[in-house]
């Protein structure tokens, strides 16, 4: 963690979101990742559905968020959930970055994936979530590796809203969605625009950096919720 805060790793760090997730179904134990063959048999009982977008589905973020818990392998099922898109949120991550939330969006259907945590694991990942709420989402049209059809499930929603940046979501454009219908753009794109709107004195390596101090995060943030836009109903 110290070298991800020298010069230069901050910035490549919080462009390099929503980092890299795999093509397929795996199981995470721990600092491990097994990709899951279409066959397998997984026992799910006692584990509910959870949501997972942005950084969430990536193996070295969920290692990161779960170390130090027991090895209890972590059912990560890639799935395609309609009538939604992963727009970004309208505020600053603890690592500088602009991260993404949920956007409902009409003939929209992008790739995302299904956690199956046990108790502990939930805890754990809902604990570094501070800028999200977990909500219940029904009457979805989402279907799952191994599983079939999830018409409901938790999912993490950004408590400040979608990133609004010419009166529109902005979508990103690392999430290849199909039938998309807002603008997509990159992370650093993204960042730029944010820099320009609360610090155009700034470089952006500068901004970043300076987004590591809580408060000036949190200020930020309210900037940027002030014309944010709400998960649509």
């Amino acid at each position: 963690m110290a070298e991800e805060n020298q010069p230069g790793e901050i910035l490549k760090r919080a462009v390099a979101y929503p980092y890299e997730a795999p093509l397929h179904s795996f199981l995470q134990v721990g600092p491990q990742s097994h990709e899951l063959a279409a066959e397998a048999e997984l026992d799910l009982s006692g584990r509910e559905p959870l949501l997972a977008y942005g950084a969430n589905p990536a193996p070295s973020v969920l290692a990161r968020k779960l170390a130090g818990l027991p090895a209890d392998p972590l059912p990560v099922l890639r799935a395609q959930l309609a009538g939604f898109d992963v727009v970004y949120s309208a505020h600053i991550s603890p690592y500088g970055a602009v991260p993404s939330t949920l956007q409902r969006s009409e003939g929209t259907t992008v790739p995302v994936f299904v956690l199956y945590p046990n108790a502990e694991q939930l805890e754990r990942l809902s604990a570094t979530e501070p800028n999200y709420e977990l909500r219940d989402l029904s009457g979805l049209e989402l279907r799952a590796d191994l599983v079939g059809p999830v018409p409901e499930l938790a999912a993490y929603v950004s408590r400040h809203g979608c990133l609004a940046l010419e009166d529109s979501e902005v979508a990103l454009a690392a999430v290849e969605a199909a039938g998309r219908r807002l603008p997509a753009m990159g992370e650093v794109e993204v960042l730029e625009h944010v820099r320009h709107t609360l610090a155009p004195e700034l470089d952006l390596e500068r901004f970043v950096e300076s987004s590591l101090d809580p408060s000036l995060a949190a200020a930020r943030t309210t900037v940027l919720r002030g014309n944010a836009i709400p998960l649509r109903a």
